[in-house]
Formats: structure tokens, sequence, C-alpha cells
């Protein structure tokens, strides 16, 4: 049985001089793919250099201070087939560290680029869905690749996402004791759409809660949606690897 980690930072300052190791305990536990989501150039070229599955973007949390440093650099690299998808970009009006209108402004700019490479794009949000879905739908194809990362919205939030054909991604928080409407979610994901993710290094699931993150630690993550759904792990499992190796155009 083998798993697909849809979104880790492998390449960040946290993960990086011990990625070794992290690789190799992910390997043991069955995880066979990881999506590197890259933010920054520095992240971008590690990536580059250890051949990675690389997907890139500046986040919302980032774009006001280095948005426009950045984009050329993910632009170029989405260009010359380095990148498998565009993110992850998108809105956060939680924390709010750079203007709306700014994470507006890129998120169209990341769209449209995505658009043009026929790109699956990698959404962050935070108490922004209205705003996205509206920019979404104006400014991206209908029924364009997607994936709603590490979703932690409402039941109807999750219907706006799977309507629109995008996949909806779990991490680890599906599994904190408190997260009843998340599991509830999980439930009614169909598993064509799901996928899921660590978000590694943050994030850890339940029972490793405190520590930092990592791909090993996908499998309870896994198992928790599989108990929720009623369903085997296995079939979590293959769904999710499946999805994810059809959505990023690889090979099996």
């Amino acid at each position: 049985m083998n798993y697909f980690d849809s979104h880790a930072h492998l390449t960040s300052p946290e993960v990086l001089p011990h990625i070794a190791a992290v690789l190799e305990r992910a390997k043991s536990a069955g995880v066979d793919q990881i999506l590197n989501i890259c933010t920054c150039r520095v992240t971008l070229e590690e990536g580059l250099n250890l051949k990675l599955l690389n997907a890139g973007a500046t986040t919302p949390h980032d774009v006001e201070k280095e948005g426009e440093e950045n984009f050329p650099i993910f632009e170029r690299a989405a260009r010359n087939g380095d990148l498998v998808a565009i993110g992850e970009t998108g809105l956060d009006y939680h924390y709010q560290h750079s203007d709306r209108k700014v994470q507006q402004k890129f998120l169209v700019r990341y769209l449209h680029l995505a658009a043009e490479l026929k790109l699956p794009v990698i959404f962050h949000c935070r108490e922004a869905f209205e705003d996205l879905f509206s920019i979404v739908d104006q400014e991206y194809p209908k029924n364009g690749p997607a994936i709603l990362h590490c979703f932690t919205g409402s039941e109807y939030e999750a219907e706006c996402v799977l309507k629109r054909g995008w996949h909806l991604s779990l991490s680890g928080i599906v599994t904190f004791k408190k997260s009843e409407t998340l599991r509830a979610v999980a439930k009614l994901v169909p598993l064509k759409q799901l996928l899921i993710e660590t978000d590694a290094p943050y994030l850890a699931p339940q029972s490793k809660r405190g520590r930092q993150n990592e791909p090993a630690f996908i499998v309870e993550t896994a198992k928790c949606i599989a108990d929720t759904k009623g369903i085997s792990l296995e079939s979590v499992a293959q769904a999710t690897r499946e999805n994810a190796i059809r959505l990023f155009s690889l090979s099996n």
C-alpha cells in the first residue's frame, strides 16, 4: 500500500537540514510520492537541485513583500516544465499579512499562468471563500484543474469546491479531537475528488501533535478518513494516490 503526500514543504528551512532522514522514514511508511511546495527562490532552487516533484508560487501571506520579485522566477520554472502545479496561491483573510487587494492581484496572475500552461492550481484559502470562488469563476476556466489544499472550511464551502470539479485535500487537522466538522466534510467528499497531505513541517496529526510534521505521518490522516467514511485504508490510499498521479500528469 502506497501513499501520495500531495503537499509538503520539503525544502523549507525546518525540513531541509534533515531531508534525507525524512525521505527515508516516508519510504518506510509507504509514502512513495511527495509534492514539494516551493514558496520562494531558495526553496525552488533546492527542490530542483534535489530533483523533487515541485509546485511553486508565493503564498498569499508573502505576496506584498515578495510577490513581484518571485513571480518571474516561478513563471520561468513553470514554462521550463520544472513545476507540475502552480501554488500555493490564494487568499488568507485571517492573518492578512498581505493587503487583500495585493493577494487578489497575484491570485489572478497565477491563475492566468496556470490556465495558459494547463497546470493545476493549488489554493490556500482561509476566511476568504466568497472572494476566492468569485475571482476564480471569473479568471480561470470552468472545471480547470485545482486543489483546495488543507481544507478547513464548512460542509457548504466543501460542496462549493466539489461542484467546481476541484479536488479537496485534507491534512492532519482532520484527526484533531475537535475537528468534527472537518470529519463531516471527509465523509461527503467523493473519493475521486479527495487528496491527502501533511503540509509538513506543519499540522502534525493528533498522535504526533507538538512534533514537526513529516510525510511518514500521513498514514494517520488516511486512517482517520477511512474510519470516518467506513471504508478500508487501502481504498483511501489507492484513490488519493491515483487522483494525484492523474492530476499532476505523472506516470504511475
